[in-house]
């Protein structure tokens, strides 16, 4: 089948290269002529594990390519994807300005006699799909359908969870088009894992109820993990505890300083505006948004108490600046959050992490001293604060640091390290929902 795919962002460009990877032959678009460019030379664009060697085998038997030419890419393709950013607004709505922008210059695009399915791969509010629907029919000559299919990648993993979904998401009223999404998913789900068909609207709403979801569970913990601070119990004991109960399950059960990326933040607002839409209080969801904006503020906050409330000169290491491990994605990360709050403090930041340092120079610049190894950041430091749990962070030569540092102090985000051991070793070690050791 011939593929089109808008927009080479993360979403865009996982999809349009593991499609590729079942023999299809996919066109990507994107009206960014340097990133095309760049995308032509085999240069990725994004940091993603595995993604480059699916890349890069992809393009070399030319089943996967890259153009600005919309028009040709519509013309060319059966099925159009679009992939394209829907930043938050002002008020917390989701901004349909790319979708909308692009369904109408296709709808232009397809001509009599052709018939064409476009899908939304962006995560839209409910509804999206008959206003894509309308601005296409408004010019369009020939015959299409709009189809709603979420994504459910997870940034770090996310080749692994294109090829091999545990479920696939439809959301069609056109028997046309449910069979041209059944043939392009088929080689996906060979091992039986299903595909959902259902209306529009609801698969709209599944994408955003699942990331809100995962949200609070997230959330929840971080309150709990709070409060076991305070009434002195251990919240990795409590996390056992309550995942070994069926009904909980173990996932998205450990607390930390907050979540961060291109979805949860943004899909939790849009829902928490969607229901504010339909004059219905998400209060459990307005929630959420709080307790979530406070925890990122966590780790300055407790480095600001050990020192007395005067950080100013006092250097501080930051290990880890991604929103999570295996990405670069620094969108909302908690790290931003905290080095914004050290610098205010006038505190003097070495920060380090494996992938997402020039994102994060793009920020802070010369503000933050960024150094290459991570034990670079340590030297003659006060402190350390770790933000994001890359795995080269969990077992760190921890005689050596102490070494370096000029007090071992640790301020661990993450939870990454086991209390006694830090005790023995002599670091003043000061963690989520746990008792901290001096």
């Amino acid at each position: 089948m011939k593929i089109a795919v808008v927009g080479t962002g993360y979403v865009g460009l996982v999809s349009g290269t593991c499609f590729a990877e079942t023999g299809h032959h996919v066109i990507c678009v994107d009206n960014d002529n340097s990133k095309v460019e760049k995308l032509k030379g085999g240069e990725l664009t994004i940091y993603e594990p595995g993604l480059d060697t699916v890349f890069l085998r992809n393009t070399k038997e030319e089943r996967l390519s890259f153009t600005t030419d919309l028009e040709g890419a519509v013309k060319a393709s059966d099925v159009i994807f679009l992939a394209l950013p829907t930043p938050p607004g002002e008020d917390g709505s989701a901004d349909l300005s790319y979708v909308l922008g692009v369904a109408e210059q296709i709808g232009h695009i397809i001509d009599k006699d052709e018939y064409k399915v476009l899908v939304d791969k962006s995560t839209v509010p409910v509804g999206t799909a008959e206003k894509v629907h309308a601005v296409v029919a408004k010019n369009c000559k020939g015959a299409f359908d709009v189809v709603s299919n979420p994504e459910f990648l997870r940034e770090g993993v996310a080749v692994d969870d294109f090829l091999r979904p545990d479920r696939v998401v439809i959301g069609t009223s056109s028997e046309r088009a449910k069979e041209t999404m059944q043939r392009l998913y088929e080689p996906f789900v060979r091992q039986g894992n299903p595909i959902y068909f259902m209306d529009e609207r609801s698969a709209e709403m599944t994408k955003y109820a699942a990331n809100s979801y995962l949200a609070t569970r997230i959330t929840f913990m971080n309150e709990i993990a709070n409060l076991c601070e305070k009434v002195g119990a251990n919240v990795d004991n409590v996390r056992i505890g309550m995942g070994s109960d069926g009904r909980i399950g173990k996932r998205f059960l450990f607390s930390g300083v907050g979540y961060g990326g291109s979805c949860f933040p943004k899909d939790v607002q849009a829902l928490f505006k969607t229901a504010k839409e339909h004059n219905y209080d998400f209060k459990l969801l307005d929630s959420v948004m709080g307790v979530n904006g406070a925890q990122k503020f966590k780790l300055a906050e407790k480095m600001s108490a050990y020192f007395d409330g005067d950080l100013k000169g006092k250097k501080i290491a930051i290990w880890g600046l991604a929103f999570k491990p295996n990405t670069d994605d620094i969108r909302e990360a908690p790290a931003i959050y905290t080095i914004r709050e050290l610098l205010k403090a006038g505190a003097e930041v070495y920060a380090y992490d494996p992938e997402a340092m020039e994102n994060m120079k793009e920020i802070f610049g010369d503000q933050v001293t960024f150094v290459e190894h991570r034990y670079d950041a340590l030297k003659d430091v006060d402190a350390l604060g770790i933000v994001t749990e890359w795995n080269l962070f969990r077992t760190p030569d921890f005689n050596y640091m102490g070494e370096l540092m000029k007090d071992k102090v640790i301020f661990d985000g993450r939870n990454l390290y086991n209390t006694k051991d830090m005790k023995e070793l002599g670091f003043y070690y000061n963690s989520i929902g746990r008792t901290t050791i001096y």
